[in-house]
């Protein structure tokens, strides 16, 4: 390991620096420095294979009454390193590599108060890092950040794209589109991540293991210069201040963090998140078991023999059949279930997450459930969870229920991030996996809490049911975006394929205006360590062309190679679990065949390979024996995409 002889002090470059504190990753590919302006303001750069990628941006804080981040200068340094591994009980590999190169730059102001500044650096293989640290001193009084002006600035105009969110407290579901990066504004508000590839490079603006802060958004410099600007969400009892910390304690950042590759969809590989975020917080994690769950929303739900039935004791248990019959481990009843439940988004007056409604007897389904091997999830408004927590958790327990689904927080401002603690940490007292919908994106609390499965924060395929917005496009510009941060809930499964053409919008029953292997693609490409299907069963049973390979695929991953794609027009993923890969193939609005080697298998195999048919709605399925020498030739549909499973017999 080089990481102390990482870390040098050099003169600078630049004549209004003056000294330069140098970080490079174990395998010498990315770099960061750190260096204070003349003004004596942190700044930091990025670097890739001695290319730029951040230019000289900057690192402010603003208290209570006044900024700390002007008139500093860096007086010491420390710098160290570590290698260790952690399991990763639900994810894209079975475990994480925290393999980094670190140095701490410890900066005071040079008159006045003499407040000081830590910033915390680190250097992986896969990206770069660094958060802010403000020491308990005898002058800092205050124990607010009103706002954070950390920039990301770039030496020149990037291809890049974006969510532009638009305002503070939504539910984090819209689509990432090009961004000219000559023309953002310090009034767009950028989502995570943003997403650029630089020429030589690719990068994804991220942040990781918030605890006890606010969540962390993007907006335009303000100068008209190239980059971004880091911007808190603000809390809502006063709109100018964003975290309140405890005085006497140390102020802690989350980490601000540039995953980078030399390919965008390379990305897809990284754990860095993870390995940034704080060790998992649960002992025995022998209860949390990731699976496929059947669902009763998205379809309807419509069920052939019980016409005009939402959530009712019957339909629980024809979904429980239908997860039986095939193997799922899960079904997943959503809103309607608990005492005057409704609303949607609205939590009614008087409701009560102990008690289900007249329509549907939770006992009597659970007892189903458990003669058919099949375990339970419930839906419920965070609201109504959060008056009667410990409550409902201990009930639902004692039930024996799988897990939560938790719905419409729609904010990440300080107090809804420490909720999430709060949450996570009393369903694992209680043995409940977590599904979070109406949320914010990840930021590697997964490894913090293994009990959280997935959640939403993404424009899913509910946008069907209501909207044109769920295009091949779409779906793709997920896997180079969205998904990079880690699981979302995007519920896959539609069987009822259209053409864009043919497409219709209707609420029941609802249409995907993508092919069938397009749909399976999903399962691969996308992560969810609790997957969704979502369809009706009397759809699968009518149209049953692919559905062997939802029964087939695995929720949570042992190993992710990415095997090539173009950001926003296709991509190809392949994923190990156990001795099988799962080859995922995911195409946009234009049709192509992709070449694919083999080399990522160790030995030869079987190969049941699921491409587009004649029809949107159709499969075509091929057996065939493969070995690591060959290339398999996979044509895209428009609105298409291929799977595969590779498996010795």
């Amino acid at each position: 390991m080089k990481g102390i002889a990482a870390a040098v002090l050099m003169l600078s470059s630049f004549p209004a620096m003056a000294q330069r504190l140098e970080l490079t990753s174990p395998d010498g590919s990315n770099r960061i420095t750190m260096q204070a302006s003349a003004t004596g303001t942190p700044v930091y750069t990025v670097a890739r294979r001695g290319a730029p990628v951040l230019a000289p941006s900057p690192i402010l804080l603003d208290l209570d009454t006044d900024t700390l981040g002007s008139g500093l200068m860096i007086i010491g340094s420390e710098p160290a390193s570590g290698d260790a591994r952690y399991p990763i009980f639900a994810g894209k590999a079975a475990e994480g590599h925290d393999r980094y190169n670190q140095l701490i730059v410890h900066f005071q102001e040079k008159g006045g108060a003499k407040r000081k500044l830590d910033v915390m650096l680190r250097a992986y293989d896969d990206g770069v890092a660094f958060r802010s640290v403000i020491p308990v001193q005898p002058t800092t009084a205050a124990a607010i950040i009103r706002y954070e002006r950390t920039g990301f600035y770039f030496p020149q105009t990037y291809k890049c794209w974006g969510f532009n969110v638009g305002k503070f407290g939504s539910s984090h579901e819209g689509e990432f589109d090009p961004v000219d990066t000559s023309r953002m504004r310090d009034h767009n508000l950028f989502d995570l991540p943003f997403v650029c590839e630089t020429g030589s490079a690719a990068f994804a603006l991220a942040e990781a293991d918030l605890i006890d802060f606010a969540g962390m958004y993007l907006t335009g410099r303000g100068d008209g210069g190239p980059g971004l600007q880091l911007k808190l969400s603000p809390s809502l009892d006063d709109p100018r201040i964003a975290v309140h910390t405890r005085i006497g304690s140390p102020i802690v950042t989350p980490w601000r963090v540039v995953m980078l590759a030399d390919q965008t969809g390379k990305i897809s590989e990284s754990n860095l998140l993870t390995s940034l975020s704080s060790p998992s917080r649960i002992e025995d994690t022998g209860w949390i078991k990731p699976g496929l769950a059947s669902w009763d929303w998205w379809n309807g739900p419509v069920i052939a023999n019980l016409p005009g039935q939402r959530t009712s004791t019957a339909v629980a248990k024809a979904f429980i059949d239908f997860s039986a019959a095939n193997g799922l481990p899960y079904a997943m009843i959503d809103e309607g279930w608990y005492a005057g439940a409704g609303g949607g988004g609205v939590r009614r007056p008087g409701v009560d997450v102990t008690k289900w409604s007249d329509a549907i007897n939770l006992q009597e389904v659970v007892d189903y459930a458990k003669a058919k091997n099949v375990r339970l999830w419930l839906w419920t408004h965070w609201q109504a969870l959060d008056e009667q927590m410990e409550d409902a958790l201990a009930f639902y327990e004692k039930l024996g229920i799988a897990g939560i689904k938790v719905d419409f927080m729609d904010r990440d401002d300080q107090w809804m991030v420490n909720w999430y603690t709060k949450l996570l940490g009393a369903a694992a007292r209680h043995h409940l996996m977590v599904d979070l919908h109406g949320a914010y994106p990840p930021r590697g609390t997964t490894r913090t809490w293994p009990n959280f499965m997935t959640q939403e924060g993404v424009l899913g395929a509910e946008y069907n049911k209501w909207s044109r917005r769920v295009t091949a496009r779409h779906n793709v510009m997920l896997a180079f975006t969205r998904g990079l941060l880690g699981p979302m809930d995007y519920t896959p499964g539609g069987f009822r394929n259209l053409t864009p053409a043919e497409f219709r919008i209707r609420n029941d029953l609802p249409f995907v205006q993508t092919t069938r292997a397009h749909g399976l693609s999903m399962y691969v490409v996308f992560l969810s360590p609790l997957g969704s299907v979502a369809d009706s069963p009397d759809t699968y049973a009518a149209s049953p062309a692919g559905f062997d390979f939802i029964r087939q695929v695995p929720a949570t991953w042992d190993e992710t190679r990415f095997l090539g794609g173009e950001t926003g027009e296709f991509i190809v993923l392949a994923r190990r679990k156990g001795k099988r890969w799962y080859l995922g193939a995911m195409n946009g609005e234009t049709a192509r065949t992709v070449s694919v080697p083999l080399d990522f298998l160790a030995n030869k195999a079987v190969a049941r390979i699921w491409t587009d048919g004649d029809k949107a709605d159709a499969v075509t399925l091929e057996t065939r024996k493969v070995t690591t020498t060959d290339t398999i030739e996979l044509p895209l549909a428009a609105s298409g995409g291929a799977v595969a499973i590779f498996s010795d017999k």
